[in-house]
């Protein structure tokens, strides 16, 4: 299946992709730095939702995730930030920061800073359903990870 590129958001410190997919959207995260590629998949899973100028960060949100490989602990530490949007009410994430990160164990630990998501404040984006294993992707470079992420929407 064919990919094309649909937009590049780019700072100093980190780049990402989205990338069309039919029904889906898959996202591409290159940065150094396990935990930093992991903060930015959840951040722009968020970007896609509304545009995140726009949120304040005013609360937190807390969240643990765990799993029995890499792959099952992105899956999951996404997830995780997912329910945190549809829970009610609707918070919508600026920034994320991971605490901790038990590699050996799989565990996370992460905070997302926002706010509860209004309409009339945020730009709708597009709804994000779920995070799928469907062709994930971590790999691990000596001067940069590099992450791939599927999500339904």
């Amino acid at each position: 299946m064919l990919t094309t590129k649909v937009a590049m958001r780019c700072t100093p410190t980190s780049r990402y992709l989205y990338l069309t997919h039919s029904c889906r959207k898959q996202f591409h995260y290159w940065i150094s730095g396990l935990q930093k590629t992991f903060e930015q998949c959840a951040t722009a899973m968020f970007g896609y939702m509304t545009e995140l100028e726009y949120v304040e960060m005013t609360d937190k949100r807390e969240i643990e995730a765990e799993g029995h490989d890499m792959l099952s602990l992105l899956f999951h530490f996404l997830d995780e930030f997912l329910f945190v949007f549809c829970d009610d009410p609707f918070f919508i994430v600026r920034k994320v920061q991971i605490i901790d990160i038990d590699c050996e164990n799989f565990r996370i630990n992460a905070r997302g800073y926002g706010e509860e998501f209004k309409l009339g404040k945020h730009p709708q984006g597009t709804e994000v359903k779920a995070i799928t294993y469907s062709n994930m992707q971590i790999h691990d470079n000596e001067d940069q990870h590099e992450v791939f992420v599927i999500i339904d929407i």
